[in-house]
């Protein structure tokens, strides 16, 4: 029997942000609306506790390096599972957080990260592909899940929603328990005995604790790697722009005169034209030709989208908003496709769920920055124009940024590499050669020693 709809209404606040990267944070986005807004407030959606999780990456590359993700992944549905069902008997807001913002935030989590790590490891070839073909069920969850969220909100409450969407994730543990193991680390481990006790065992303790840290936080990567650490940095800088068309595009055109179906269209929009770019995306990416050239595409891809924006900013009329969506999409299902394939392509397989857990940390920072700033600025000036100004701004800023700075290393790349021929030259000519000096006797040169075989 599912728990009847009409409870006691909770506190009231004027503001609240219940905005998350999931598909979860949709219903409870619309539950928490619910139960927090009365007619005539203004509301300004933020980030939500369902994105606190993303900090939780090394944790999920500690328990990949030591379980392996097929027992990872079912750990995370198992987790999501539990919090969407214990949301369905809360009562006070906290509660809520607690059990689908921060229990299924983290289950999730879990179940994403692992599944991201696996396919890396399955394909090589096709990894382009494979990630973009993943990709489209973002697109699919885009599409669908916010309408079946209404559907099932309006004939089955919210409770009743938690509890069937609980069900829904406890597939995640099916799915994981059919992941064929991989191997995720190339080091051999040594079964040596224990080490002889050390009088300074304290130092010793805290240096082993110090490499797992790096080791697990990739700060060591991010320290050495210089790709790395540009596309971090710049996707950092991305996301604080990226989210904003999905939280205020249908308040922005609501305001403008449009119908409230039409403007929730607009997502559906976005999503399905994804279901058919991302797969068309990775295939392009997986060329031979573009192999080498997968960073740049994520930049132009982030151009492209920043540029779209402004389109946005210039007219609310619906079928500009359309062709918006459309145009939106593209760049979008670029950037989807491409994300975790240029991380795959920057730093090597062995120390990727390493490098994804501080990724993921990194860019959940900016996605919990990134809608309470546009909600201020908005908040400030009262136009909508101004958040696609700003999305505008961080995207094509990252996207200058990203394509500079690979553009830089490349060169200095291809300058270091007759450097070290020419000294790997001068080596080996020099073991099995002769220095002499010239006629001038300012200069050494070298001439090989041909030693002739005459008989054995």
């Amino acid at each position: 029997m599912v728990p009847s709809t009409k409870e006691r209404p909770l506190p009231c606040w004027d503001r609240i942000g219940a905005k998350a990267p999931s598909p979860i944070s949709a219903l409870l986005c619309l539950t928490l609306l619910e139960w927090t807004c009365r007619p005539g407030s203004q509301v300004t959606p933020g980030p939500g506790l369902a994105c606190l999780p993303g900090n939780t990456g090394p944790l999920c590359s500690i328990l990949v390096g030591r379980f392996g993700c097929r027992v990872t992944v079912m750990l995370g549905g198992a987790l999501a599972s539990l919090g969407m069902v214990a949301s369905s008997f809360c009562h006070t807001l906290s509660q809520l957080y607690l059990t689908a913002g921060f229990i299924t935030g983290l289950g999730m989590c879990f179940s994403f990260q692992s599944s991201i790590t696996v396919l890396g490891f399955y394909f090589s070839r096709h990894r382009a592909l494979a990630n973009a073909l993943a990709s489209v069920g973002v697109s699919l969850g885009i599409t669908l899940w916010p309408l079946l969220s209404r559907y099932l909100l309006e004939n089955l409450g919210w409770r009743g929603t938690f509890l069937i969407f609980g069900g829904v994730l406890l597939h995640c543990c099916v799915c994981g328990a059919i992941l064929r193991p991989v191997a995720t680390s190339t080091a051999p481990e040594t079964k040596e005995g224990p080490p002889p006790p050390s009088k300074t065992s304290a130092p010793g303790c805290l240096a082993a604790c110090g490499a797992a840290i790096q080791r697990h936080l990739a700060f060591d990567i991010l320290r050495h790697n210089a790709g790395y650490r540009v596309f971090t940095l710049g996707v950092m800088w991305m996301i604080l722009g990226f989210p904003l068309p999905h939280v205020f595009l249908v308040p922005y055109a609501t305001r403008h005169g449009v119908d409230e179906h039409k403007a929730a269209l607009l997502i559906s929009i976005i999503g399905f034209s994804n279901i058919f770019l991302r797969p068309v995306a990775g295939l392009l990416a997986g060329r031979r030709d573009f192999a080498g050239h997968r960073k740049y595409l994520f930049s132009l891809a982030a151009l492209l989208n920043g540029l779209t924006n402004l389109m946005c900013a210039a007219s609310a009329d619906f079928r500009v908003l359309v062709v918006y969506c459309l145009v939106y999409s593209v760049s979008m299902s670029g950037i989807g496709a491409l994300l975790f394939q240029v991380l795959m392509d920057i730093v090597p397989m062995d120390r990727f769920s390493s490098a994804l857990g501080l990724f993921t940390i990194l860019e959940s920072i900016s996605i919990l920055t990134s809608p309470p700033l546009a909600g201020l600025l908005l908040d400030t000036t009262n136009n909508f124009s101004y958040v696609f100004y700003m999305s505008s701004f961080f995207l094509i800023s990252a996207a200058l940024f990203m394509g500079g700075s690979f553009c830089v290393l490349q060169k200095k790349e291809r300058q270091g590499r007759p450097a070290e021929a020419e000294g790997a030259i001068t080596e080996v000519a020099s073991e099995g050669g002769l220095t002499v000096e010239d006629s001038r006797g300012s200069e050494k040169q070298l001439y090989t020693e041909i030693t002739y075989v005459t008989s054995v």
